[in-house]
């Protein structure tokens, strides 16, 4: 497994994927309309940023900005393998939200683990 990215949520993900691109020297690798959210995916050699902005007040990341207004929603961890990293942390009495893998951004299979298991963290498992 290795570091995959970093989920931000914002309500101008344009202006900050702006923003980022000049600060870090950095492009964007990919952008999409995807579950109700602007994504936008910038690249930082080994790792991604990845801006998540709303386009419906009912969604997931409408509801973390309301709660907790902009910043990291969640990291993400690459794996060959989600079903066994899925099993693992099963095994590890770790709380799933996804007991199986869904579809993700960029065509990428994804689950995610509870963050009162795993420090307080949203952790997502992504397999490209």
């Amino acid at each position: 497994m290795h570091f995959d990215h970093a989920g931000i949520a914002t309500d101008d993900a344009a202006g900050l994927a702006d923003l980022y691109t000049d600060l870090f020297d950095t492009h964007v690798a990919h952008e999409e309309t995807f579950d109700g959210m602007e994504v936008v995916f910038l690249s930082l050699g080994n790792g991604y940023l990845e801006l998540l902005e709303p386009t419906a007040s009912d969604g997931a990341i409408a509801s973390y900005l309301d709660s907790n207004g902009a910043g990291i929603h969640h990291v993400a961890v690459a794996t060959d393998d989600i079903g066994a990293a899925l099993a693992n942390a099963r095994e590890m009495g770790i709380d799933l939200i996804d007991e199986e893998p869904r579809d993700g951004a960029w065509g990428h299979d994804v689950a995610f683990l509870h963050p009162k298991d795993t420090g307080g963290i949203l952790v997502e498992f992504v397999e490209h």
